[in-house]
């Protein structure tokens, strides 16, 4: 298996955090991409929500050896709309399917099931060879983290039982649970809970049963994540894709009518100011890459090609603004 130093031999050695941002998944992948192309290769990969599954389409690339450019083939690939999977009843009932919704949203906690963008992301993964996270053990001796928490993939989710942030694979024994044994699908699947939308996930572990939504609730961007704390300088730095409208950014107003256009109305919002947090702090900045992804709201699953294709580009744009950037100072 490739190895942390092994994976990043050959190139620009940069470990990866990936921002959560709904639809605009897409924007993380272009960045990703673009500074493959400019030789960057990433030993370990970190993501919340839609920054958790680029992450690991991209750890799993790398690991069946494919070129990273497939990325922008598998990203256009994820079907966005049928995203928003109705039970069956709901599908049946056609135009008052969003009776259902509202029902789903008291009894289940979300609109939609989440199925399709779990056997979406299974498949893509096992067709690279990925299933459980021992297929994404390192052997990498020179790290700082410790021996359990040697992946080279990490996503976060939002522990509501228990009130806490949760780093999968690495927590996994906290709940009695052995990380090789457990599904990358399922562990980013909870990452990309979006409250109210999708059904949040349950985790049952000798403890307990605990309730795991979108990690963005509680650190849409874990840039520090990889940070050596043994004092040692880092072997290689640290990268980080963060998805903002940038100072001055305004938004077209939209209508908010009745409890369940309130409640995602809510959630986007508390998601969008996430996203927005220590965007000032010059530690962050410093290693960061800013794509402007304005006009497209994070949770507009009916998002189409055009916009697709404008999140492409505000991606590419961006890395390819941080690679000249680069260049001149050294």
């Amino acid at each position: 298996m490739t190895s942390g130093a092994g994976a990043a031999s050959g190139g620009r050695a940069t470990d990866l955090v990936l921002e959560g941002s709904g639809v605009k998944g897409l924007a993380l992948a272009a960045v990703a991409v673009t500074l493959g192309r400019h030789g960057w290769r990433f030993p370990r990969v970190a993501g919340t929500s839609a920054g958790a599954i680029a992450a690991a389409v991209l750890v799993a690339l790398d690991r069946a050896g494919e070129p990273i450019e497939r990325a922008e083939e598998l990203a256009r690939d994820l079907p966005y709309a049928k995203l928003r999977d109705r039970s069956t009843v709901g599908r049946l009932l056609g135009p008052m399917g969003r009776v259902v919704d509202a029902l789903s949203l008291a009894v289940d906690g979300g609109m939609y099931e989440g199925h399709r963008l779990h056997d979406w992301l299974r498949g893509v993964l096992g067709d690279l060879g990925v299933h459980t996270f021992a297929d994404l053990r390192e052997d990498d001796p020179g790290s700082a983290l410790a021996p359990a928490r040697a992946y080279r993939l990490v996503v976060l989710a939002s522990d509501l039982s228990r009130r806490r942030l949760v780093r999968l694979p690495w927590d996994y024994p906290d709940y009695g649970l052995d990380p090789d044994e457990m599904a990358v699908a399922d562990a980013v699947r909870a990452s990309a809970s979006i409250p109210f939308f999708f059904e949040p996930v349950t985790m049952r572990g000798t403890g307990g049963v605990s309730t795991l939504v979108d990690g963005g609730l509680l650190s849409t961007y874990p840039v520090s994540i990889f940070d050596r704390d043994d004092g040692v300088q880092a072997r290689w730095p640290t990268l980080g894709v963060r998805l903002t409208a940038g100072l001055g950014g305004h938004r077209s107003p939209e209508p908010v009518r009745g409890p369940l256009s309130m409640a995602l109305a809510v959630v986007e919002a508390a998601l969008e100011a996430a996203q927005s947090q220590h965007v000032d702090d010059p530690a962050t900045v410093a290693r960061s890459v800013f794509v402007d992804t304005s006009g497209v709201p994070c949770t507009d699953f009916g998002i189409t090609p055009d916009q697709q294709q404008q999140l492409w580009e505000a991606g590419r744009r961006a890395a390819e603004r941080h690679v000249w950037a680069r260049e001149e100072t050294q």
